[in-house]
This record gives structure tokens, sequence and C-alpha cells, in this order.
């Protein structure tokens, strides 16, 4: 009797096993399927743009009118005047309206029914800040930046031309230009480069959705001039950051090398010129920088204005005394600088006026002048003399930080084409 009833239990057990296997109607695998779809469906994120998913909605593209203002925008895209109102009301209070400019992008995100609703409006400021006009549920205004990626650049080169036109020509961002002739202002003369001049730079170039939008710190470079080669290390000292060269001395002189950026010498310090308006020969004790009218000037140095004014000669003109030795003058200006008047104390880069050609001029252009204890001398030759160095307790830490800089530098040849690499 118990063999029958043993033998039943199993011929049940194996009829249920043939059963759920080849006719697959398990209720433990039918549910275990279920929860494996349901964590997959609720894994999935939706796309978001700017925090918006973007699945939710049509997305259309335009850029913002001359006169145009966000608020006839909205109306154009039939939103309600009241919803207007109200957001124009919010944006009063936090946005300046003036700062939506014509030619700027913008997107508008409409809901997918046959209402096609506005939802949102983003308002691209630049490519990283945007501006957010949530027009759901609750009226909001509110920022958006979008997310900078920092990549490591280095770039060399042997000089073609000018240092703008050979970053051109060697598909390097131009705007590096800038920022080496700021970072050897005081070392390099950028108004006569040599063809066979040289650089090497390490530095950040910075990326929005794998676009470039800028440059970023430059870390150290290397500037070879008529032969003299020029270091440049970033490095803080005191929490300040500044530039200096293999030996721990600032790269930050007394004087800056030349009063403007990117302009050519057109009449040197001599003692016997032809004077081109007064048909002339006479003493020249300045340097003529020819430049477009309304290029900034800047002072080459700490100092303040002892002088301001106009003459038939040197039309609009400014002195600026550095310290008891030396003495600058800018002359022909178009106009001055803001806030610029006789007695103000001004900073090194500080913009102080413009070029023009007023005074005895026959075309744009600076003429600097420089007075080394009341006598004039050749701004091109004066000997600037430097700002406090790395000091010693921190020198030993500055040279192991730019040791391996250093090297990576020398390791680089240049050979007149560019060499990209990040890391």
């Amino acid at each position: 009797m118990l063999k029958r009833a043993f033998f039943s239990v199993i011929l049940a057990l194996l009829a249920i096993f043939f059963v759920d296997y080849f006719v697959g109607i398990s209720p433990i695998r039918t549910s275990k399927n279920s929860e494996e779809y349901s964590k997959d469906t609720l894994l999935a994120k939706p796309i978001l743009k700017y925090g918006i998913p973007v699945d939710s909605f049509y997305i259309e593209k335009g850029s913002l009118r001359y006169g145009q203002t966000i608020g006839n925008l909205l109306l154009d895209l039939n939103v309600d005047p009241e919803v207007v109102n109200s957001l124009t009301l919010v944006s009063a209070d936090s946005f300046d309206p003036h700062k939506f400019k014509a030619g700027n992008h913008y997107e508008v995100f409409r809901t997918r029914d046959t209402l096609a609703a506005v939802r949102y409006l983003v308002y691209e400021d630049s490519p990283v800040d945007f501006v957010i006009f949530d027009i759901s549920d609750t009226l909001a205004i509110y920022p958006f930046k979008k997310e900078v990626t920092t990549v490591r650049r280095v770039d060399e080169s042997a000089i073609t031309s000018s240092l703008w036109e050979t970053m051109k020509q060697k598909n390097i961002n131009p705007m590096l230009a800038l920022e080496l002739s700021d970072v050897f202002a005081w070392t390099v003369d950028f108004f006569g480069l040599y063809p066979e001049d040289k650089f090497k730079v390490i530095y950040d170039e910075l990326y929005v959705d794998s676009l470039p939008v800028g440059l970023g710190t430059i870390h150290a470079a290397w500037f070879e001039h008529r032969g003299e080669k020029f270091y440049a290390f970033r490095y803080e000292q005191d929490s300040v950051a500044s530039y200096w060269d293999e030996k721990g001395n600032s790269l930050r002189k007394s004087f800056l090398k030349a009063p403007l950026r990117f302009s050519r010498i057109s009449s040197r310090f001599s003692g016997r010129r032809f004077h081109p308006v007064l048909r002339i020969y006479r003493p020249h004790s300045g340097v003529d920088y020819a430049a477009p009218a309304g290029t900034p000037v800047m002072a080459i140095g700490d100092g303040v204005v002892i002088d301001k004014g106009y003459n038939e000669s040197a039309g609009y003109y400014i002195k600026i005394r550095h310290n008891s030795v030396y003495t600058t003058g800018y002359n022909h200006l178009s106009r001055f600088g803001k806030g610029i008047a006789e007695g103000v104390r001004v900073k090194q880069g500080d913009i102080i006026g413009y070029v023009g050609s007023t005074g005895y001029a026959t075309g744009p252009h600076l003429d600097l002048r420089f007075w080394m204890n009341g006598k004039p001398v050749d701004p091109l030759k004066v000997k600037s003399p430097p700002v406090e160095p790395i000091r010693p307790e921190n020198l030993e830490k500055f040279r192991q930080a730019i040791t391996p800089i250093i090297y990576q530098l020398d390791s680089i040849t240049p050979a007149g084409d560019s060499l990209r690499a990040s890391r």
C-alpha cells in the first residue's frame, strides 16, 4: 500500500515537471520575467536637454530678431498674454531684459499633442550659459549652465609671420596668441618677432558638447625670441598665481614691453628724423606704434597720472609718473580712458586712452615717450627690473614642481608643424 502511494506521488511530480518544461506554464518563471521587464523599464533614463526630458516635447529652434523682446517672442508663439505678463514680472526681478540680444539662439519645447502648447523657452546667452523660461504649471525663470570639459593641450610651432597668423595656419586657436602675449608681455617683443622664433605651450582648452568654447589656463610655455630662450611656469605663491622663469624670477616686470597689442613700430627713437608733417629733420625722442584708430592704449606700469591735456604737437596726451626714476608719455590719442584724470593712480595694463591722429600726425598711431631721471631714453632699450621672485623658503618646492614640466617642454622639438596632444 505504501509502495503504491509512493509511486503515485513520484508519477505526479514527474507529470508536473514535464508539463512545466515542455509547455512553459510555470507561474514562477512568468513572474520572474515580469520582474526583470519592469526593472529594465524603470531603469531606462529619459534623454535630457537643459534638464528637460526631450522625448516629451517637439523642439523648435530660432534666433531673436532685432528689436524683439522675450515677451514679444512668447506672444508670437501663442502663449497666453496673461502668462506672458506674469512671466515678465518674474523676469524683472531676476534678469535684465537688455541682456537678451538680437541674433542669439533659442529653443522652444512644445507638447506632443494637438495643442502643441509651449512649456519651455530656452535662451542661449553663450555656449555655456542659458536662461530657461518655465511656462508649465508654475511659472519660473532660472539659469542653466552646460558642463564644460577641460582638455590639456600641447602646441608648438616656428613663427612664419605674426604669432596670430602662425596659429591660424597651424590650426591652433588664435586666441592663444593673446594669452601668450600676456604671459611674455615683459620679456618678448611681439612687435619684432623673427621668422626663426619658436614657441611651445602647455594649456587647457575648454569644450562644451565636443565643441571648443575657449581657452583655460596656460600651465607652462617656452618662447625662443631672437636666439634667446624664455620659460614661463604658472605657480602659486601666497595663494596668488603668477608666471615665473626656471630660476624662480617673476616674468612680471615693472613695465610692459609695449602699450598696445599686435601693432607695428612705424618710427623709432632717433636723434634726427624727418618729420612727416613739419617736413624738417629733428630729434624723435619716442617710438611710434601704428595701429587702427580706437585701439586701446594701456599703461605700461603702475603709476600716477601727472598730466593730461591737448597741445598742437602731441594732440591729446597723457603723462604717468611710475616712480622717482621713470615717467612715460602717450601722444596723439583720439580720446582718454574712463576715469583718467590728473592725480588718478593707474595699474599696469589699465586702458588709459585710445589710438588717434590728433596733433601733428599723418595717420592713427601712438607716440610713446619714456623719461629716466627727467631725460628722454629709448623705450625699447629700457631694462625693466623684475618684481619679487620666488622666496627662498618656497624655492625647493617650486623646482620640484617645474622639473617634469621642463623635461616635457624640452622633449618637444619645434619642426614648423603643430603638435597637438591631449592627456
